[in-house]
């Protein structure tokens, strides 16, 4: 049953929350980041509190300390923490001048609080207080501790302060808390189903991919299975947008400085850059988008109305600047493949081309095995170019198709690209969590920049309107959305090796290579295991490899020409020929 409660939203007012809404968890766990830091104060009184916000499904709270937390300490802090909810400690909100706010905080010695506050133009600043604890926060927080009921703390990292790798590493502690200890309790299982399909480990395990810190954090190393899936997605990619009309096109990896000034991306962009480079004394960057070079491209002739709409894809290779915080595996990267691609079109055919920019992306994705997603319009943001016409034509453009297509949607106000408004497709996986997916933009304003032209019917030059798409976002991604999805399971015809041929002994190696042959010859996957071990450890190392069909060839396989395929999911299928074998699973060697 949820549980209402009123807090003090400050100036002398009240408010009822109701504690397992998005609001009621954010202030609940909010308060919880303050019981851990005052929990962890009171095991270490030398520690220094920097900052502790509530994140999409917790809190975290940053501290600076010579003691080097090990996750034999979280019980402990867990300990005080829960000693602290018994004390039941008001929490008592403070308006204060920033001049007293300083001196509080310096007689704590805390000095990450007087950063903080140093950047305050002016007082008043809210200050919470319980008990032995002090904090500088805007809050809403409970009432008291006492009304914490269910809380866990999860994890350690490092982070810098403020982001900054120059600046000082802190060590993180993450936790989570909700209203009842039922809903934790869920939190929990559902947490551990994630770890077990962490495509990190899973890519280890299945020998996918790996990051190299000799070669540099955030840059992903396909090994010879992860290459094999990536061609297999790739393959599919291209042939599915040929049969759309598409053609595919390739672009360098550099380019000069003035072709990023002119398409707007240094004024807007180059945070998310890497630092220029010297070639024959003029700046050259390393590309963060393809867009500007399959302009040019365009643009090495005159382009009829006859020839629009013209549609571009290239699978192309980006590198964008990630601080070194954010990275995390294949899902956040400094050099990544997008499946990108840029329609060139009139004004009159941009709906019709976004509708079949969506279908493309729902066929493409049920084919992967996603059948859930959340739709996001994101509008023009503060920061951008053109005009607010055009912008304004350029959204009602996405609002049809999406209506055209029946697909509701929320909107993100502001949420857009610099040079147009975009649909986002997020991912739901089969465990429920979101993943940035597909996008699909909608830009008349870099054609404005940069003079992209096409001859109409009446023989004058008018400018056309740009689509700026992925289906599946970037390869890096979503294989690592791919393998959470499925748990590294992945569907029979994704699968990089689809069946295994297990001997039972030396013996029958020559009928299990005639079987591999007849397999390859139809277009499967095959590899034989050829080591001397017992039959049951080739069976359980072929399961955790989660390949889709083991076949064990033995004296009565050979008698009848044929083998005995275990499936992933089903078990043992009793003996077949190789004719039966493959007529079965016809049907998933295709999406």
């Amino acid at each position: 049953m949820s549980k209402k409660i009123q807090i003090d939203i400050g100036g002398g007012k009240q408010k009822e929350i109701e504690l397992s809404s998005e609001e009621g968890l954010e202030i609940l766990r909010h308060t919880t980041a303050h019981v851990m830091a005052q929990a962890v104060k009171r095991l270490f009184p030398d520690a220094k509190y920097a900052i502790g916000p509530t994140i999409s499904d917790g809190f975290y709270y940053d501290f600076d300390l010579e003691h080097k937390f090990v996750p034999e300490d979280l019980p402990k802090i867990e300990a005080v923490m829960n000693k602290i909810v018994k004390e039941n400690i008001p929490l008592e909100r403070r308006e204060v001048s920033l001049d007293e706010a300083k001196g509080e905080f310096k007689k704590l010695g805390e000095s990450y609080k007087l950063e903080l506050l140093e950047e305050i133009a002016e007082g008043p600043v809210s200050l919470y207080g319980q008990g032995d604890f002090l904090d500088l926060c805007r809050g809403p927080h409970l009432p008291s501790t006492g009304r914490l009921n269910a809380f866990k703390l999860l994890s350690l990292a490092g982070a810098y302060w403020r982001g900054d790798e120059k600046k000082q590493m802190l060590q993180r502690i993450y936790g989570t808390a909700f209203a009842e200890k039922k809903e934790l309790a869920e939190h929990l299982e559902m947490r551990e189903e994630a770890e077990k399909r962490d495509h990190r480990r899973l890519g280890k395990a299945l020998e996918y991919f790996s990051i190299f810190e000799q070669a540099g954090p955030g840059l992903i190393h396909w090994l010879p299975k992860g290459g094999r899936l990536r061609d297999i997605i790739e393959s599919f990619w291209r042939r599915e947008h040929y049969k759309r009309g598409y053609e595919l096109v390739y672009t360098p990896h550099i380019a000069k400085a003035e072709m990023w000034r002119k398409s707007g991306h240094l004024e807007n962009f180059k945070d998310d850059m890497y630092a220029p480079m010297d070639v024959d004394g003029q700046e050259y960057y390393i590309k963060p988008m393809n867009c500007p070079a399959h302009i040019l491209m365009y643009k090495t002739r005159k382009r009829s109305y006859r020839e629009l709409p013209m549609r571009w894809g290239e699978l192309g290779t980006v590198y964008r600047y990630e601080r070194s915080g954010v990275l995390h595996g294949m899902l956040r990267v400094r050099g990544f493949t997008q499946d990108d691609a840029h329609i060139f079109c009139t004004p009159e055919q941009i709906v019709d081309e976004l509708v079949g920019t969506i279908e493309l992306m729902q066929y493409m994705m049920k084919a992967f095995g996603f059948d859930k997603y959340v739709v996001t319009l994101s509008t023009r943001p503060e920061t951008s170019i053109g005009n607010v016409a055009d912008w304004e034509t350029a959204t009602q453009a996405l609002k049809k198709a999406l209506k055209s297509k029946n697909m509701e949607y929320q909107v993100d106000e502001g949420g857009g690209a610099f040079y147009g408004p975009k649909i986002d497709i997020q991912l739901i996986d089969a465990i429920g969590r979101g993943w940035q997916g597909p996008t699909i933009q909608c830009d008349f304003n870099i054609p404005e920049r940069l003079d992209v032209n096409y001859v109409d019917k009446d023989g004058k030059e008018k400018r056309v309107v740009m689509v700026h798409r992925t289906v599946l976002g970037s390869m890096e991604r979503f294989v690592g959305c791919l393998l959470e999805h499925h748990a590294g399971a992945l569907p029979t015809w994704l699968s990089p090796l689809q069946v295994i041929i297990l001997p039972v002994s030396e013996k029958f190696m020559g009928h299990a290579d005639k079987v591999s042959a007849l397999l390859k010859e139809a277009g499967v996957r095959v590899e034989v295991d050829w080591r001397n071990e017992k039959l049951g450890y080739k069976i359980r190392d072929a399961q955790l490899k989660k390949i889709p069909y083991m076949g064990v060839v033995g004296a009565k396989e050979q008698e009848g020409d044929g083998l005995a395929p275990r499936s992933r999911e089903k078990g043992d299928l009793g003996f077949m020929t190789v004719e039966a074998f493959l007529e079965m699973i016809k049907p998933e060697l295709e999406p």
